[in-house]
């Protein structure tokens, strides 16, 4: 399996060296690690990476200012945000910017590798907190959650099944955990996927679920 070249972003000095010792530790993975913006697009620009782990709030920016800028130059870097997801203004900025994936700043060693892993397969792990977060911060007054059919007729572009896919993305679930849930064979989720993006207008996992929340096409 070839190497995969991560660079991580994060200022504290003491959640750096946790973090990059947890994605060190996989043998495939060739980790640099910086602690602020400038320090971040040099390295991109001496050489783009294939995953950039970012924290959000940096010394001398945002994080989703980096990855707004990493989506529109390098298309094929895949961006996974790392915060301790606690507003709800980040969060939105970050998912809009581009983000495919999340990552709590105290998760375990192996589950940093695992998202990493994940984002590059494809899938976009979010966590449902993070889906959450979105809703509060998009609905102006509580809504109750609708029936399934209600929803479908709501977004007479998405089929009823896209419907229900859009809410297991919102989950963070896996395309696998998708299928069994739903009783389809895994092998057809991405298809579906594909169309959610078409018919949204958008192009990752992210901004579908945020696009899905905005409109109220989904709720949690």
């Amino acid at each position: 399996m070839a190497t995969v070249n991560i660079l991580l972003v994060e200022d504290d000095a003491p959640t750096r060296q946790r973090l990059h010792e947890a994605l060190a530790g996989d043998p495939g993975f060739q980790v640099e690690s910086v602690g602020n913006l400038a320090d971040a697009r040099a390295a991109i620009a001496s050489k783009p990476p294939q995953v950039l782990l970012t924290d959000l709030e940096l010394p001398d920016g945002h994080g989703a200012a980096l990855t707004a800028e990493v989506r529109a130059a390098h298309p094929s870097v895949e961006v996974v945000v790392v915060s301790v997801l606690c507003d709800e203004a980040n969060v939105v900025a970050a998912i809009a910017a581009g983000a495919s994936g999340y990552i709590v700043k105290d998760a375990l060693p192996e589950d940093i590798g695992a998202t990493v892993r994940q984002v590059l397969a494809g899938q976009s792990p979010l966590s449902a907190g993070i889906a959450r977060y979105l809703l509060r911060r998009l609905q102006r007054t509580p809504v109750s959650t609708p029936d399934p059919g209600h929803t479908a007729r709501a977004a007479p572009g998405l089929t009823a099944r896209e419907i229900d896919i859009l809410w297991g993305i919102a989950k963070g679930m896996t395309y696998n955990e998708i299928a069994d849930s739903l009783g389809i064979s895994p092998k057809t989720v991405p298809n579906h996927i594909k169309s959610i993006y078409r018919k949204l207008e958008v192009g990752s996992r992210g901004e579908a679920v945020f696009e899905a929340v905005s409109r109220r096409l989904i709720t949690l």
